[in-house]
């Protein structure tokens, strides 16, 4: 179970199911690894999956035909699935890409949900996730909109400062919505 650390220290934390539950929950998930540059999850299809990362570091972004914007950058331990497009079984707007080799532990959607229901607790579950989820979005879109890209910046030096040591910085230009060269510029300001 030493892979599946991370992932049950989360179930028996913020999703209490009995102990036959969380064996059976655990006995579900597979691991897979994925090597730097390959899609985990691609704009016009479904989330088939609940995947946790487990090690690695994962890039989220809309793309189009003229440019890709990140929106989110994946490093510790935690969920990466598009939780309204799982919960939904409908199509997703996100795409994901590995941007290190990457240990992903993933349940299939239809055995999760049969476990959920099987132990009469998947409701919470999903509404607990959604709140989270929720409150993050809700937060990230009014920095975006109400903080000038060097405050962006500062915030994520003192709240995501991994995302600033690992993540190629013209990948942090575009989710702050700049240029390398605004970043760049902004960066010699701060330090």
């Amino acid at each position: 179970m030493s892979n599946l650390t991370e992932v049950s220290t989360f179930f028996k934390t913020s999703y209490p199911l009995n102990e036959h539950g969380l064996e059976e929950l655990f006995s579900l998930f597979k691991t897979e690894t994925f090597k730097k540059g390959d899609t985990l999850l691609k704009s016009g299809s479904k989330e088939k999956k609940l995947r946790f990362l487990n090690n690695g570091i994962i890039r989220e972004f809309y793309s189009n035909e003229e440019k890709e914007t990140n929106i989110n950058f994946y490093i510790k331990p935690q969920f990466i699935s598009d939780l309204l497009a799982f919960n939904n079984n409908s199509i997703t707007n996100k795409n994901q890409e590995c941007l290190s080799s990457v240990e992903i532990l993933s349940i299939e959607r239809n055995s999760y949900f049969e476990i959920l229901e099987k132990y009469e607790c998947g409701k919470s579950f999903v509404t607990a996730s959604f709140q989270k989820l929720l409150q993050a979005k809700e937060m990230m879109e009014f920095n975006r909109i109400t903080k000038s890209p060097e405050n962006l910046y500062k915030s994520l030096y003192e709240n995501k400062p991994l995302w600033l040591q690992h993540i190629p910085q013209y990948h942090i230009a575009s989710y702050l919505n700049i240029t390398p060269e605004t970043l760049s510029r902004i960066r010699k300001r701060i330090s």
